[in-house]
């Protein structure tokens, strides 16, 4: 793969051979967010963990102390009273069984994370072949299915962020903008990665964390040593 002259240039301060502690890491990937829009700081972390097990997942939800920089979209199924306080909560979309077809029939996916009340389940299940391959699907793990609609709309809105293995078993997540402070990122990136670490799986034996690299959207990766998070 090609890349550009900035991202090349970016990629001369960063030694592929060394493991940074994470403050320095950060600075780093900070530092290589060069392109002209407020690139996103991604952190990807590479597990021990086989997915394939039930017992070896993980999936769970974090609330960053300083957001992810971006605007949350928020749909809710919910009805009668609880649907009336997803309004008021600020959620952008809220609804029933209607929006089965919009979301089906029209493609209709306006919206970054879906919430919904237990009894709403089995109306959002016939979505499952749609939301759930966008990692959209409302989850009791990551405090998307409840009847505290309130709080869940609230924390979203302030900055929770889901975690999961995907099919590597690797987790990616944003941690925040390029135009975040150091000591932002810092915090978001300790949060994320101690509520990482206290997932891991009683069945996983041997090396729970492999590799972790923070990067920006549009920069080169930088190598944290996993030593410092343990």
């Amino acid at each position: 793969m090609k890349h550009g002259k900035k991202y090349v240039e970016a990629a001369k301060a960063i030694d592929r051979t060394v493991l940074y502690d994470p403050e320095e890491a950060i600075s780093l990937a900070k530092k290589s967010a060069v392109a002209k829009f407020d690139e996103t700081i991604e952190v990807h972390i590479r597990t021990g963990c086989d997915g394939r097990h039930a017992e070896q997942q993980i999936r769970g939800a974090v609330v960053l102390p300083h957001g992810t920089g971006k605007t949350v979209r928020v749909l809710v199924f919910a009805k009668g009273d609880k649907a009336d306080e997803a309004q008021a909560a600020g959620a952008d979309f809220v609804g029933a069984e209607e929006l089965v077809p919009r979301i089906q029939n029209e493609g209709w996916l306006d919206f970054d994370v879906v919430v919904a009340t237990p009894n709403m389940m089995g109306v959002v299940g016939r979505l499952g072949r749609i939301l759930g391959p966008k990692g959209l699907m409302p989850n009791p793990k990551a405090g998307t299915v409840t009847m505290d609609i309130t709080k869940a709309i609230h924390d979203i809105k302030a900055g929770k962020i889901e975690y999961r293995l995907d099919k590597t078993n690797i987790i990616h997540a944003p941690i925040g903008k390029a135009s975040f402070t150091e000591e932002q990122l810092q915090e978001n990136f300790r949060t994320l990665t101690d509520a990482i670490v206290r997932a891991r799986p009683a069945a996983v034996k041997g090396q729970y964390l492999r590799s972790v690299v923070v990067t920006s959207t549009m920069g080169p990766g930088v190598k944290v040593n996993v030593n410092k998070l343990m």
